[in-house]
């Protein structure tokens, strides 16, 4: 008996260290981050549990530049700036930031020196825009990465673009960049379920309205917001035609999880020195 009771405390110290060895230790960490950030993964849990009587938590602002410029800022207080647009189109924002994300290598897409703060530049094509740059990354309450995507299709078929999405744990946004085509299916699967797509409908070197109001079909998200239209009412229109649409008086959107709008509704921001849009 005695024995036997030495072997199972041996084998009861065995384990204790093993669970904490550093393998073991970094596996439950990793467990935890894949938690920490599902918004793009889990399947969406059903919503209007809890109590109504109290305002739904903002998990992100998004605020609008022109183009495809975006300030997306979550809860947490993350700074992520998409595609910053070189000066002269629209006025220049002073806009500081943590992190940048580039999907297109040109002066429209790439001006990461106008971004303040010293920010981390993540960008998703290399050698000058020839290669696409596979990026994953986990930036303090973000989950960052990109798609592989073409753009300009309609004028030459297979130059490189990129997508990126941010995974803020309760929200999943997806900057569309300059797509052009149609999803494939293990790009639906790259996106994941995606709740606010930034979305491009200009024509020629982007989507048109048409084609984009498609890629909507194949990834449904809650809210679209146009970008890449150049303050074309009438491409906002076409895009928009028979859905749920709201024109804000605004350059800014608040965006919860808990009131997300069903089924897809388009909002229509409206960036400093724009053309009206009615």
């Amino acid at each position: 008996m005695k024995a036997a009771a030495r072997l199972n405390f041996v084998a009861r110290s065995r384990l204790l260290r093993l669970i904490a060895s550093p393998a073991v230790l970094c596996s439950c960490l990793l467990v935890f981050h894949s938690l920490a950030h599902a918004a793009c993964r889990d399947p969406e849990v059903a919503r209007g549990f809890g109590s109504v009587a109290h305002a739904a938590n903002v998990d992100a602002t998004i605020q609008y530049f022109g183009h495809n410029f975006f300030l997306i800022t979550t809860s947490k207080g993350t700074r992520i700036v998409t595609d910053p647009l070189g000066p002269g189109w629209y006025p220049n924002p002073n806009v500081a930031a943590d992190v940048v994300t580039v999907g297109k290598e040109m002066f429209n897409h790439n001006a990461v020196q106008i971004v303040l703060g010293n920010p981390l530049i993540l960008r998703g094509l290399k050698n000058y825009g020839a290669d696409w740059n596979r990026v994953s990354t986990s930036f303090k309450d973000t989950l960052i990465y990109n798609v592989p995507i073409h753009q300009n299709a309609e004028f030459i078929e297979g130059i490189q673009g990129s997508a990126f999405v941010f995974d803020l744990g309760t929200l999943c946004i997806a900057h569309l960049g300059d797509l052009s085509q149609k999803l494939n299916e293990q790009q639906i699967k790259s996106f994941g379920k995606v709740d606010v797509a930034l979305t491009p409908i200009g024509g020629g070197r982007t989507m048109a309205p048409d084609l984009a109001r498609e890629v909507l079909g194949q990834l449904k998200p809650k809210i679209a917001i146009p970008m890449h239209h150049r303050d074309s009412p009438y491409l906002i229109q076409q895009f928009s035609a028979g859905m749920k649409t709201r024109t804000l008086n605004s350059d800014t959107l608040t965006v919860s999880k808990d009131a997300l709008p069903m089924p897809t509704e388009i909002d229509v921001l409206v960036p400093r020195g724009a053309m009206l849009y009615r």
